[in-house]
């Protein structure tokens, strides 16, 4: 008896045990990059010397860098769309949606493996797939038909019963699931949902779950492919790609959490940290200034039409700055036949196109001091460009009371209607353009801001280094690699992007690092967190970190860290973090030896002190990492 998620790895399994953390590789039939972290995979795939994409489908979407303020974004979207239609790759254009958004409507399919350059990649496992997010060498590697490796899931069943009540969400369902388990409660782990109340969930609702499951660090999170999910592709005009999926009965599951629909209230994730949940009702009557609606978590039709049914008739607080951000150009066109739009405008909001947008602080960032109400899937410190403010991630419906009071409402005291109106059938995917016929005849179009791979030099016998950072729990990759529109140009300049490493953490870090040529991270739990930019390890890696230790590391990071060639280490005892201080000298000897043991010491010279640590790599992870990274190994062993 198998459940979902043993039975597709199963049929994509490459190699190796399917036991709970043992190492496997696995085929990945579909790829998708958005164009903050596409320019780099991009052009590790061309350092590969591969002509064609491997897999049987691959899209290059564009929805983080939409802000032309220069030329360097709308450079990289040339870069973007040429380098698709010579390699063999779809190419959905600027204004086309967010890639989560579009991929769940045009390309998910059930039974399918697919990995992402982001990590909220797994939206489309709603679809009844395996959907992973990963950092952009990953996906190059995938594209060109390298298997991904990874550590075999555990798998938790989580299994939903009755139905939600009137003013309570989806998003209320993985906020309640947060509130359980923590930011860190999924890792090493796929989240199946299964129960009678999965049949009360359309697939709109189960992408906002499977989504905001990479916020509790896990592999993915997956619902059946059921009978909800036929209705979905019929809508798309997408039926041929349907096929039922579930779990045996009887299946075994590692773990497992039972929830209630029925008993849940609608919720809030409090500032900086998603699993900071508590009820509306708890945060009741606190002012409220910005409420933005969107993002890839809340931004399909169905979300948009609940909230504009909260609005019709009705204005935005005069003290509410209010933005709606569909998520993709398909639902803006059905909100526009439906009369949806003009409530929005009606009503005061401001519509936006149909990006990312104010998710990673491009553009709407809030006042100081402000109370933001987000439908986004992350609130992290610093995140929405402006470090005074607070902001909440909440429900379209929360959000939408609340931008008409102007404070925070619980949308089942409110009056409105829960039904709206059946989705139109538009489909037009006259934005999504197919590779080239004739590949040899495309020049890639490469602007000036467009800077050349950095190189790392092959693994030395050992490591004298001075701790250039140490740092508490839960960093995100928010606070390695900063977004927001003065950074995110500068994605495929990894000189420039090194400037902007650590700046809300440690002022001149990488001038730091340069005067000392290089050095260890040391941090606390869960090092990594939060999105897949592979940039938090490359940028690391091009001002010479050699080593992180940390007590321990989110999932793609620490492969982040693997593949561009910086060792990873958690403490044996996780009282020694408190030991160490910054800029104290260390050293780890014989690192070969690693292959042996992947026990060693940490010795503090500065305090005389040997401190042991643990190497978080198999042998295969030490192979790349002796190499200097991913792409210098796959250099060396081509045949």
């Amino acid at each position: 008896m198998m459940n979902l998620t043993q039975k597709i790895i199963k049929n994509h399994l490459i190699s190796g045990e399917m036991i709970p953390g043992s190492p496997i590789e696995i085929r990945m039939d579909q790829t998708l990059t958005q164009d903050a972290t596409g320019t780099m995979a991009y052009m590790q795939f061309e350092a590969m010397g591969i002509d064609q994409v491997k897999t049987d489908l691959s899209v290059s979407y564009v929805d983080h860098n939409t802000l032309q303020s220069g030329y360097m974004n709308a450079d990289d979207h040339a870069y973007l769309q040429t380098v698709a239609a010579k390699h063999g790759i779809y190419f959905s254009k600027p204004g086309n949606g967010i890639c989560h958004q579009v991929h769940l409507e045009r390309f998910a399919t059930p039974g399918k493996t697919l990995i992402g350059s982001d990590s909220h990649t797994p939206t489309s496992s709603a679809m009844g797939c395996i959907a992973i997010g990963a950092g952009g060498l990953d996906v190059a590697k995938a594209m060109a038909g390298i298997p991904y490796r990874l550590a075999m899931p555990q798998v938790v069943e989580v299994y939903l019963t009755g139905s939600l009540k009137h003013g309570v969400s989806s998003k209320d369902i993985i906020l309640e699931l947060l509130r359980r388990l923590s930011v860190k409660g999924g890792v090493g782990k796929v989240f199946e949902y299964t129960g009678p109340g999965v049949k009360t969930l359309s697939v709109y609702q189960r992408a906002t779950i499977t989504n905001m499951g990479a916020e509790l660090g896990a592999t993915t999170s997956i619902f059946p492919s059921d009978e909800i999910t036929e209705a979905f592709l019929k809508q798309q005009d997408r039926q041929q790609d349907y096929q039922p999926l579930a779990a045996d009965e009887g299946a075994f599951y590692d773990d497992r959490v039972e929830i209630d629909l029925s008993s849940l209230q609608a919720m809030a994730a409090c500032p900086n940290s998603p699993d900071a949940v508590k009820t509306i009702a708890q945060l009741q009557p606190k002012k409220v200034d910005q409420v933005a609606i969107g993002s890839c978590t809340n931004s399909g039709y169905e979300d948009l039409m609940k909230a504009a049914n909260l609005l019709k008739g009705k204005k935005v607080h005069p003290d509410v700055s209010l933005v709606i951000s569909p998520g993709s150009r398909q639902v803006l066109l059905k909100l526009m036949q439906t009369g949806a739009l003009a409530v929005f405008v009606e009503a005061g909001a401001r519509i936006l196109e149909c990006t990312c947008g104010p998710c990673i602080g491009m553009g709407q960032s809030p006042r100081s001091n402000a109370v933001s109400l987000r439908t986004f899937n992350r609130n992290f410190y610093g995140r929405s460009g402006t470090l005074s403010a607070g902001v909440y991630l909440v429900s379209p419906e929360t959000a939408a009371a609340s931008a008409i009071t102007g404070v925070f409402t619980d949308p089942s005291t409110m009056d409105y209607e829960d039904a709206f109106e059946t989705e139109p059938l538009i489909i037009d995917d006259s934005m999504i353009l197919p590779p080239s016929k004739d590949p040899d005849s495309v020049e890639i179009l490469r602007g000036p801001n467009i800077k050349p791979l950095p190189q790392n030099a092959a693994m030395t016998e050992s490591i004298e280094k001075k701790i250039v950072i140490k740092l508490p729990d839960n960093i995100t990759t928010d606070h390695i690699a900063p977004a927001g529109s003065k950074v995110l140009p500068y994605r495929s300049n990894i000189e420039k992007l090194s400037t902007f490493v650590f700046m809300n953490n440690k002022e001149h870090f990488d001038q730091i690092c340069k005067e000392n040529g290089g050095g260890i991270i040391v941090a606390g739990e869960n090092y990594g967190q939060g999105s897949s930019r592979e940039h938090a390890a490359l940028a690391p890696m091009y001002l010479g970190i050699k080593a992180v230790v940390a007590k321990s590391f989110a999932r793609i990071h620490l492969a982040n860290l693997v593949n561009f060639g910086i060792l990873p280490f958690t403490f044996v005892n996780e009282n020694d973090y408190d030991k160490l201080e910054e800029m104290d000298t260390c050293l780890i000897r014989h690192i070969p030896d690693l292959y042996k043991d992947k026990q060693t010491v940490l010795e503090d010279k500065e305090r005389n002190i040997s401190i042991p640590i643990v190497c978080q790599c198999t042998d295969d992870d030490l192979d790349i990492i002796m190499e200097g990274g991913a792409l210098n190994f796959i250099r060396n062993h081509q045949s």
